[in-house]
Parts: structure tokens; sequence; C-alpha cells
């Protein structure tokens, strides 16, 4: 019988948190909830709805918050004691703008033998009346963007959180960026070790949950970071492209030039 686990990186959650559980749990066996330093009633929230909860003492961010959620399931399936033993791990936001009624769609691409990583893409099926605000796409399509060029994948939505991971996938992850970075990373991860990606249309919603960063800033990092992986995991791919920028750039300068003779 195939087990599924769900991780939940939660930071100050309380609000929409035990109303994700609770539906979460309707398709998976166990929900874990990392508190990551939260000063509200995250911890004891996730608790009574039902989740086993691992806390950090401060708030370290959501790479971290994955890492230790990965490294608590590696524990439980390397222990050849223990009943539990998780086949499909999700991953899934904790402010209630992704959806556990769509968990279905991560675990069945796995589950056919499809797919070692499922991508949950916000853009797959697109409606008219789509309310994501036009910076944040924007933005998206960027990093999107960056991370296919260092990957290689045609990902549509590299920034979700909402995916499916077969456990034969857990092990590639090295999961060194601390924050939300992480996302990018593993998609790096992902094609550099041969795992097969897909994707799956999920929705969104933008009327729940607070932003806890810059939506700039935050975008800005994201993408240096991005780049920083594409220098090491790519350098001569990276170094062709940083010359074609700088040829571009030369020949437009000639150019203005003549024309202002």
């Amino acid at each position: 019988m195939v087990k599924t686990v769900a991780i939940i990186p939660a930071y100050n959650e309380e609000i929409a948190l035990g109303s994700v559980i609770q539906k979460t749990l309707k398709y998976v066996d166990k929900v874990i909830v990392v508190d990551d330093g939260s000063s509200d009633k995250t911890k004891e929230i996730a608790k009574l709805a039902g989740a086993e909860v691992i806390s950090h003492s401060k708030n370290l961010g959501k790479g971290r918050g994955l890492k230790s959620g990965f490294d608590f399931i590696k524990k439980i399936n390397c222990d050849e004691k223990s009943e539990e033993n998780y086949d499909i791990i999700i991953t899934i936001d904790g402010d209630g703008q992704n959806n556990p009624d769509e968990i279905p769609r991560l675990i069945a691409p796995i589950e056919s033998g499809e797919a070692d990583f499922v991508n949950g893409s916000r853009y797959i099926e697109r409606s008219k009346d789509d309310d994501t605000p036009k910076y944040r796409r924007v933005g998206q399509k960027v990093l999107d963007i960056a991370t296919n060029i260092s990957t290689r994948l045609k990902i549509s939505d590299s920034q979700s959180g909402f995916r499916g991971f077969s456990k034969k996938a857990i092990p590639y992850f090295k999961m060194k960026e601390s924050g939300f970075a992480i996302e990018s990373e593993m998609l790096f991860d992902a094609a550099e070790n041969g795992l097969k990606v897909v994707e799956v249309p999920i929705s969104v919603r933008y009327d729940v949950g607070e932003a806890t960063k810059n939506p700039i800033s935050h975008g800005v990092k994201v993408l240096l970071k991005i780049i920083k992986e594409l220098l090491i995991r790519r350098p001569l791919f990276f170094f062709t492209l940083l010359g074609i920028i700088i040829m571009i750039i030369i020949l437009i300068g000639i150019t203005i030039q003549l024309l202002t003779i």
C-alpha cells in the first residue's frame, strides 16, 4: 500500500494552517509541520489539527524548513524497525493559497511511474479571470526563464511550493538554500540527476495569506541565486551568454555612434 506524507513549512501561519492541515489529511497518511520559529500560535494549532510538529528555535527560512522535513522523513524511511515508510512526499504551503483537494493530481504521476518529481503549476491552465498580480507574473516569468536555462527543463512555474516527490528522489536534493530559492535549487538537483519531472495544473488564491517579504527584493535575491547556480553548474554556457550580451551592448553602442555622425 502506498503511503504519503505532507510537509508544510510554516512561519506565523496560525490563521489558515489548521484548515490546510485538516484538508490535507484527507489525502495523506501524515502531515508534518515545520514551525520555523513562529511567534504566534502556529505550533499549537498544528498539533490540535492533527499534525506532527518539528520546531525551529528561530526563523531560518523556507529552505531550512523543507530540509528539516525531508531529513525527518529520511530517518523514518531508513529505520528498519519503523512501521512508517513513506513512498510519496507532498510539499504544500500553510497560508491557504494552495488547494489540498488537488493533492491527488500530484500523486497520480508518481503512482503511475511517470514522474519522480511533480511540479504544481499555476500557469498551465490560465483562465481569463486569472487574478495573478501582473508584477508577480512578470517576476515569475523572469525566474522561470533563468531556471529553465540553468536546468534545461521546460517549467512554467519554477517557484511553486506545491509539489510531489517519490521517495527515490529524496537523496538527490542537497537543500543548501535557506530561503525561497530552494524551489529552483530542487529543480537544479532533479535535472542534474536525471529525475523525471512533470507538471500538473493547480489553482491558487491570492486573497488569503500575507506576503512576508518585499516581492521585488525577494525576486532579485532569488534571481541572483539562480545566476550563481548557473555559473557553478554550467560555467561555459554562463560565460558564453555573458559574452553575447556584452557583444550586443557594444554593437548597439557602435550603431548609435554611427547614426549620430
